[in-house]
């Protein structure tokens, strides 16, 4: 089992283990809620439409404001507590492993930052902009755009969040139960985005459209899913064993 280093002050681990195990159940009740809502609200655009599909330029959209961004408020919140998960997660790990938490923390951080800003420029620039007949250039940013500026964020975002899974990952013990799930859930959904994203790129070059954004985020949002509650056990056992 993977043990708080004993360096590590006793107010310290049970922080780190009290925020770990709050961030966990979080983390995976609000990807939950993500994932519904973005479910219910798909973008009708793209080769997955198949009527009254928006299409280029993508100004017409005042109709689906504000319903088709609502999952973007939770999904901000989410990358944020998914960043958090990975600092605790590093804290958590032994002394020898706290380089795979350090490299897996610098990933998070990249996935966090580029996610966040690219929801927070849908909801705060594109939705006025189409409000106020400010058209010019709303094409290349829009979420409505299948190989647009946002679908490219969001790729490597959840990429991103894809590596820092491996990292995570090779914090675990192979020996405590656990966190050996814990451990192959995070490895294999790393293996699953990118097996994805050679196959999709291989298949459909650049005219992937929503395909990889897609598979990406249901892999990394189901693990999440999985890893928080099962991430939530692990840290509360440990406070238990503290006491």
């Amino acid at each position: 089992m993977v043990q708080i280093t004993s360096s590590t002050s006793n107010y310290q681990a049970n922080s780190t283990l009290t925020i770990g195990y709050y961030t966990s159940i979080f983390t995976a009740a609000v990807t939950l809620i993500t994932f519904v809502i973005a479910i219910l609200t798909p973008p009708i655009s793209g080769s997955f439409c198949v009527a009254d599909c928006i299409e280029y330029p993508y100004t017409n959209i005042v109709s689906r404001f504000p319903r088709d961004y609502i999952w973007m408020y939770p999904a901000i919140l989410l990358s944020l507590l998914f960043f958090i998960l990975m600092i605790c997660v590093h804290n958590y790990a032994s002394k020898e492993k706290k380089i795979f938490g350090h490299i897996g923390v610098s990933f998070a951080l990249m996935s966090a930052l580029i996610l966040v800003v690219d929801y927070f420029v849908q909801i705060s620039v594109i939705q006025p902009s189409i409000m106020n007949g400010e058209t010019d250039g709303i094409s290349i940013i829009t979420q409505y755009n299948p190989h647009g500026i946002f679908i490219a964020l969001e790729e490597i975002g959840y990429l991103m969040m894809s590596v820092s899974f491996l990292f995570a990952g090779l914090i675990f013990s192979k020996t405590d139960r656990l966190e050996h799930k814990i451990r192959w859930i995070f490895i294999i959904s790393f293996l699953l985005s990118v097996i994805s994203f050679i196959i999709i790129i291989i298949s459909y070059g650049i005219n992937r459209e929503y395909l990889f954004e897609i598979t990406v985020i249901t892999i990394d949002w189901i693990t999440l899913i999985l890893t928080g509650i099962l991430l939530s056990i692990i840290f509360k056992r440990a406070v238990v064993k503290r006491t």
